[in-house]
């Protein structure tokens, strides 16, 4: 058993035409027993919708030229504008993450040429660093100096 698509959204229609009507039946209803100038606002809220609602799909129409009773799209390409308007966001974080990635590693070794330039020109050899006893020693004079 298959249903064709256009008897569906025939179906569609239908039931969505029937729930509309059962939707203004019942605020008609309940219009009656307001106020006058309640039920005015409410009247004039209704033709705003209406009117708002016929103009939406308007908005999403490609512009169209009539030219000797044939008709053509424009084609401006709208998915085209909205593929490139969601990746350039994209782009610029990778970007962004690059570019910070590669400051950092910079930094990174800026601190390390600042920590072995101190240790080739200081007092002391290299290897006394690597002392177990030299490392004690400046644990105690740290202790000692306060």
């Amino acid at each position: 058993m298959t249903i064709s698509t256009q008897s569906f959204s025939t179906s569609l229609d239908a039931l969505e035409a029937q729930f509309g009507r059962r939707v203004a039946s019942r605020l008609a209803l309940g219009s009656e027993q307001l106020p006058h100038d309640i039920g005015e606002r409410l009247r004039v809220a209704r033709q705003q919708a209406v009117g708002r609602r016929k103009l939406a799909p308007q908005l999403h129409a490609a512009p169209v030229v009539v030219s000797n009773g044939r008709s053509a799209t424009l084609g401006l390409g709208g998915r085209w504008w909205t593929r490139i308007g969601s990746v350039v966001p994209l782009i610029a974080l990778a970007a962004g993450l690059i570019t910070i990635s590669v400051m950092q590693d910079d930094d990174r070794a800026n601190d390390l040429a600042e920590v072995d330039s101190a240790l080739l020109t200081g007092d002391l050899p290299p290897a006394a660093y690597t002392d177990p006893g030299f490392a004690q020693f400046l644990k105690t004079d740290d202790a000692t100096a306060r």
